[in-house]
């Protein structure tokens, strides 16, 4: 599992790579990645907006940008947590995933807590140092 602190806000991600639905003879790979959000400082925020930067093994990167996370903009209260699964395909069997969520407090200012770095490994290949 990877974790990252800011402000008080902890970003938990731990991956999964999916057999069924990956096809490594044409070169695609997926991965499901559940991500817990844990509110331990001392305001309301709401998640606002997300922006993932996705690099595959030989450097390729793209960029996601959207409102919220799966459809949902959640508000956290102190001590509330609020988890999800998405997921990503790549054309490599390695890569790498990293970002921000934006969020608002509750004058609402908004800023950004770091998604920490996480891996996305093939099971079936050498591991690769991403």
């Amino acid at each position: 599992m990877y974790s990252q602190t800011t402000r008080g806000i902890v970003v938990t991600v731990k991956t999964f790579y999916l057999d069924d639905q990956s096809s490594p003879a044409d070169n695609h790979y997926v991965w499901a990645y559940r991500v817990r959000i844990e509110n331990r400082g001392d305001q309301t925020v709401q998640l606002m907006n997300r922006h993932w930067i996705i690099t595959d093994a030989i450097g390729r990167t793209q960029e996601v940008k959207g409102s919220g996370v799966v459809g949902e903009q959640p508000v956290l209260h102190p001590g509330d947590g609020y988890e999800y699964t998405s997921g990503t395909p790549l054309s490599t069997s390695s890569g790498i995933m990293h970002g921000t969520y934006q969020m608002a407090g509750e004058q609402g200012e908004t800023f950004d807590i770091v998604i920490p770095p996480f891996s996305l490994d093939s099971p079936h290949d050498r591991p690769r140092l991403n």
